[in-house]
């Protein structure tokens, strides 16, 4: 597994990062133990978390994730780099969500509690908070750095002048900037490219995609006619109605059905050719992968060491050309 910079930063990741939202609903802890055990073995070094995982889940179960990633990385911390994000509602009470000052020192202690750690390696914000100033926001994060709490901080589902302004902002501040974005990208949603990779590029801010294969269905194991899979993010809870509005749909199905041929003629499996192709953008630092049983991630993993030839990504580019204007058709 080759390790990269995250960004500008000194940091050194692994190529592809484990995301962990499965954990704790659609995987047992000991199936969740299986996953790290099996990414861990294969190189991968760089784990993602949220407080508010896992995905589908409750009030209730907010915070599972962490507690048993937690779980499996005791005594052996130093062995991997840990991302975690706050944002999301975590309590009823009104506070307990955003991005204020208040709920980010708040989030932190909780997810640090939960993971049994004195600190994070990467600290990020889960979405963007319209109704607190950014300033607050940054300067709160800046405050988790300097208490050795998160080695570097980021943000997820950021748009591009979102980014700008809050790297202005830290600049005209003086405190801790992003150190990465976690945007969703795949050969189904590459609107990203149009204006956050090249900001990114410009500022040195690394790219960690989720949603590779697209919720899975560039597995190419869903079909429009059987309905959702049970136990699919597409059934899970109130993810369920997220994927089902991103992904399910004619055009997305008839893409999958063009990729499925593709891949057929190449020899390789749709997942590996999926995450392959958002490891051949150079903007990419690492694809974030997951599964809900160890042997799903043996297609991913093998995408770190199978480089797309150029006329296979050019044909992909060219195939999926739509999903990067913004206004593909459903």
């Amino acid at each position: 597994m080759h390790h990269v910079r995250l960004g500008r930063t000194g940091l050194k990741v692994s190529r592809l990062c484990l995301g962990t939202m499965t954990f704790g609903l659609q995987c047992d802890e000991p199936t969740s133990f299986a996953i790290l055990d099996t990414a861990a073995a294969a190189g991968v070094t760089f784990l993602d978390t949220a407080d508010v995982y896992p995905l589908g889940g409750t009030l209730e179960t907010n915070g599972r994730t962490e507690e048993i990633l937690g779980r499996w990385l005791a005594g052996r911390r130093h062995e991997f780099v840990v991302a975690t994000k706050c944002f999301g509602k975590m309590s009823a009470r009104e506070w307990d969500r955003g991005s204020s000052r208040k709920h980010v020192l708040d989030a932190i202690d909780g997810s640090l509690r939960r993971l049994g750690t004195d600190y994070v390696d990467l600290y990020q914000l889960h979405g963007f908070d319209a109704e607190t100033p950014i300033d607050e926001t940054l300067a709160a994060l800046d405050d988790v750095v300097r208490a050795g709490k998160a080695r570097y901080v980021g943000c997820s589902n950021f748009l591009a002048y979102q980014v700008a302004r809050a790297l202005g902002r830290s600049e005209a501040l003086g405190v801790e900037r992003f150190a990465s974005v976690q945007p969703r990208y795949n050969l189904l949603f590459r609107e990203f490219e149009r204006e956050l990779f090249p900001l990114c590029r410009q500022e040195g801010i690394g790219v960690i995609p989720y949603n590779p294969i697209a919720g899975g269905l560039l597995s190419g194991r869903h079909r429009r006619e059987a309905g959702p899979t049970p136990g699919s993010r597409f059934t899970l809870g109130g993810a369920a109605r997220i994927y089902q509005e991103r992904y399910w749909n004619e055009g997305m199905f008839a893409a999958v059905d063009r990729l499925r041929a593709v891949a057929a003629e190449a020899g390789l499996d749709m997942v590996t050719m999926a995450v392959a192709w958002v490891l051949a953008n150079p903007d990419v630092t690492a694809p974030i992968i997951g599964a809900s049983q160890p042997e799903q991630l043996a297609p991913a993993l093998a995408a770190e060491v199978t480089p797309l030839p150029a006329d296979l990504k050019a044909r992909l580019d060219e195939l999926t050309a739509e999903y990067r204007r913004g206004d593909a058709p459903r």
